[in-house]
């Protein structure tokens, strides 16, 4: 549990521990997570196959008719990651969630999960076999997955959300909030926060948690991405949020030094700490 916990812990670091409101979500006809939580380890009739050139190979179980994913799109997913022998090393059930929010296209997990999230729709429920080369490669992760070593992902895509609210295109997703917090930034408050950022090619190229220091700064503040500052007016203390800003609302066609390439769109994995008159 140690060694999840610490896999989880690198890549998403503050997952929801309750199920997110159903506000922003589309319902899909998909059985709930927790009743669908041993079928992820049952064996199941393949009923369609795609192979790729990189080795990735997608099995479908069930097909589902909802709407294709992209990138960009966040989906509550139900999933268990397996090793060859058959040893779990992920899953939303090992933390006690029923679904987890993922973002596609921007390496919260590993290229070979974008590449096979973005063949999926909704309700879709597959196994999927990531190369190493897709995966973690030949440094694997500590103890955890060794070095070399392939990834069986068994996934069902249960649910789309969309986007709590969308401000000049930069779209926030509220995955987590504490209802009675009250004292929302804007003019004349500090806002004080941790964060994730990446972009489609640039995974966690800034990670506050790790260095242990929170990006704090006011709404007259320089140097602060245009589509952030918009997108944190009106978020709360204890806000766990995923925001996606396009590129016209980040660093354009200029792009940032070695991080980010001209014209990509920027991700930030947001836990709000503190919301404060200033």
């Amino acid at each position: 549990m140690k060694k999840l916990i610490y896999f989880i812990a690198a890549l998403f670091l503050f997952s929801c521990s309750e199920t997110p409101s159903e506000k922003g979500i589309e319902k899909s006809n998909t059985k709930s997570a927790s009743a669908n939580d041993r079928s992820l380890d049952k064996a199941h009739k393949v009923i369609d196959t795609k192979l790729f050139d990189n080795g990735l190979v997608i099995d479908w179980y069930e097909r589902g008719n909802g709407e294709a994913i992209k990138s960009g799109d966040v989906v509550d997913i139900d999933y268990k990651v397996r090793l060859k022998n058959g040893e779990i090393v992920d899953g939303n059930h090992l933390l006690e969630l029923e679904t987890f929010p993922f973002m596609v296209g921007f390496q919260m997990q590993t290229t070979g999960w974008d590449m096979a999230f973005q063949n999926l729709n909704v309700g879709d429920f597959a196994r999927i076999k990531i190369p190493s080369h897709l995966a973690r490669g030949e440094k694997g992760l500590g103890e955890l997955i060794p070095p070399n070593a392939d990834n069986l992902l068994t996934v069902r895509i249960v649910k789309k959300r969309r986007p709590d609210r969308v401000v000049d295109g930069n779209k926030v997703w509220i995955i987590e909030e504490n209802p009675k917090n009250k004292d929302k930034f804007g003019e004349g408050k500090e806002i004080e926060f941790h964060a994730m950022v990446s972009t489609s090619t640039n995974p966690i190229y800034a990670n506050t948690f790790r260095s242990n220091q929170p990006f704090r700064f006011r709404l007259g503040d320089q140097g602060i991405v245009p589509g952030l500052r918009k997108a944190l007016i009106n978020a709360k203390n204890s806000d766990r949020m995923y925001v996606l800003i396009p590129s016209s609302e980040a660093y354009g066609t200029q792009g940032y030094m070695k991080f980010v390439k001209p014209g990509e769109d920027l991700f930030y994995n947001i836990m709000v700490m503190n919301v404060s008159p200033k």
